[in-house]
């Protein structure tokens, strides 16, 4: 059995009586004594501390230290516009292969920090990020660089209403970023060094941390000061992406499908969705011009048994339509929520479906999502 990572937070997480699971090659958190329920329901309500340090985290940066250059170098490798960024500035996409599939998802940033706003910051998934840096290794040009920061920076994620009101505490400059911009500043009482974005997976306000290792554990424990902060595990941090309607890699986005037919056209800025040269162009194209076969929607199946990832999606005349992806309760839904792909003749909201749990078929209704609102401060 290969040996689990462990990111510097162990010994919090420990401390903390939470319970560890193998995630991603790492021992991570999955619970604490306060339970999955209450924590998702407190990040709602107040505010989630979570440590996803084992995330990728890395920079692409041009040799002639421009910011075109290596901008130009990554639109070969994702569909999103990535010249237009300002300093400060973020971007979702996604890599995809020569086929158009979806070898991962990313968050990708321009630094507005003075003489390095031509640096890109990407922060990957911990389960792709080796992937992913050999992908960009191999496909960025000779003079565009890529650096891997996980053996220098953790990554902490705090989200929910009261998330500004303990970051402003501690840097009262973070409360004029809007969400999906970023800066780079010194945060709390020992001045930590922190590059702090207004983003995050919970569809609730708040802010992703970049941290160097020697800081993280006492960054976290001032944030842990604050009575409205509950350290929360990846129970409820699936249970309130699942909520927001955001995709998980490997779940509901990977190589067999598009980000088409994965509903993040969105993600694709008009000026890059016909006529560009990137990996996988063509299928973005076709998929756009053709309408896909099959497309991701949210579906609230009826009464109290959650649908799991794999549930067959049948029709009203028993024909197998699709496959649940994602699946479970949804605590401030207060009933069971799924995401999952369904033939597009029946992708359009009101569809009445069948789920096939424990070989019964139990009534569902496709749904626009999110599940819940998404409360990010846009200004």
């Amino acid at each position: 059995m290969t040996d689990l990572k462990r990111t510097k937070l162990y010994n919090a997480h420990i401390a903390s009586g939470a319970k560890m699971v193998p995630f991603a090659g790492y021992e991570m958190p999955v619970q604490y004594p306060l339970g999955v329920m209450k924590e998702h329901l407190h990040t709602r309500e107040k505010c989630g501390l979570f440590d996803v340090s084992h995330m990728g985290q890395c920079f692409i940066i041009a040799d002639d230290g421009t910011f075109e250059t290596a901008a130009r170098a990554l639109e070969k490798l994702v569909p999103a516009d990535i010249q237009s960024l300002e300093p400060g500035q973020q971007r979702y996409s996604q890599f995809l292969n020569a086929e158009g599939g979806i070898l991962d998802d990313l968050m990708i940033s321009r630094l507005g920090l003075e003489g390095h706003t031509h640096w890109l910051y990407l922060v990957v998934n911990a389960g792709c990020k080796d992937q992913d840096f050999a992908h960009m290794e191999k496909h960025l040009p000779e003079n565009v660089k890529l650096q891997v920061k996980d053996d220098l920076l953790s990554l902490i994620a705090l989200q929910g209403p009261r998330a500004v009101d303990v970051l402003g505490a501690m840097a009262p400059a973070v409360k004029d970023l809007v969400f999906m911009t970023h800066t780079d500043l010194p945060v709390g009482k020992n001045g930590t060094w922190c590059h702090v974005s207004r983003s995050g997976y919970t569809g609730e306000d708040g802010f992703e941390i970049a941290v160097k290792h020697d800081d993280v554990e006492s960054f976290v424990e001032e944030l842990l000061s604050y009575d409205d902060v509950e350290l929360i595990g990846l129970g409820a941090r699936d249970s309130l992406r699942m909520e927001a309607g955001l995709c998980l890699y490997g779940h509901d986005i990977d190589t067999t499908v598009s980000p088409i037919e994965a509903g993040l056209i969105w993600s694709i800025q008009k000026n890059r969705r016909v006529g560009c040269d990137y990996l996988g162009a063509a299928r973005i194209e076709s998929d756009i011009a053709n309408k896909q076969s099959k497309r991701l929607v949210g579906i609230l199946p009826e009464g109290r048994a959650p649908a799991r990832e794999h549930t067959e999606i049948q029709d009203q005349d028993g024909n197998t339509i699709g496959e649940i992806t994602s699946g479970g309760f949804g605590p401030s839904v207060g009933g069971p929520v799924a995401m999952g792909y369904v033939s597009r003749s029946h992708a359009k909201a009101g569809s009445e479906i069948n789920l096939i749990v424990r070989g019964k078929a139990r009534p569902a209704k496709v749904v626009k999502m999110p599940f819940v609102p998404h409360n990010y401060h846009r200004g």
